[in-house]
């Protein structure tokens, strides 16, 4: 990321331009599919700046898993908004957008779960799990809006049928997983709203 003669460095800057640019590169590759030298040189910056600012290739992983995860929370969460008050309707959106996800050309899974496949250590499960955290946050809030007598057991079964279709989507075909998985989770929060299964 050259700076323009007599410009301000701005290290904050700087380390936000690095993760948004390394993201795309990352997912696409897996963390393990590109090296330091060609991550720097396709980022167009040195090694030193990347240590600088992450510390080693694994801090810049962690980063950019961190801003990914941010992001993915709040288009979901903003697209279960946009649905209105009924939690049917959120719940629905939210599987929706996971849909318009899956058909987009870059899709390649979810980036923490793919991360943590590759590198099964502390740092990585801990950023997956926050991820996974973020997302039964919101299918709790749903569910609670609901009115079933147990949010957080319905949240981890609908959390189960979010990533199983991201898992199934991005390995087996996108066809109709997104539709079919929107539909599993509707009947799960009517059959628990309605006292057809236990909590």
């Amino acid at each position: 990321m050259p700076v323009a003669k007599g410009a301000t460095i701005d290290p904050a800057r700087t380390r936000a331009a690095i993760v948004e640019a390394a993201g795309p590169l990352l997912y696409e590759r897996g963390i393990d599919g590109v090296g330091v030298a060609e991550l720097c040189a396709r980022l167009g910056v040195s090694k030193e700046t990347l240590y600088r600012h992450f510390g080693t290739k694994d801090g810049l992983v962690l980063a950019v898993l961190e801003a990914r995860s941010e992001r993915v929370h709040g288009w979901t969460a903003a697209a279960a908004a946009a649905a209105g008050d009924d939690p049917a309707d959120q719940l629905a959106a939210v599987f929706d957008a996971l849909g318009e996800w899956y058909r987009e050309p870059e899709f390649r899974g979810c980036a923490m779960v793919n991360a943590a496949a590759q590198h099964h250590d502390d740092p990585v499960r801990a950023v997956t799990g926050r991820h996974l955290d973020r997302y039964l946050d919101l299918l709790t809030g749903i569910a609670a809006r609901a009115g079933v007598a147990d949010p957080e057991g319905l949240a981890r079964r609908l959390l189960m049928l979010v990533e199983g279709a991201t898992v199934v989507a991005a390995h087996h075909g996108v066809a109709d997983t997104a539709a079919q998985a929107r539909e599993a989770a509707l009947t799960l929060l009517t059959a628990e709203r309605d006292g057809l299964l236990e909590a």
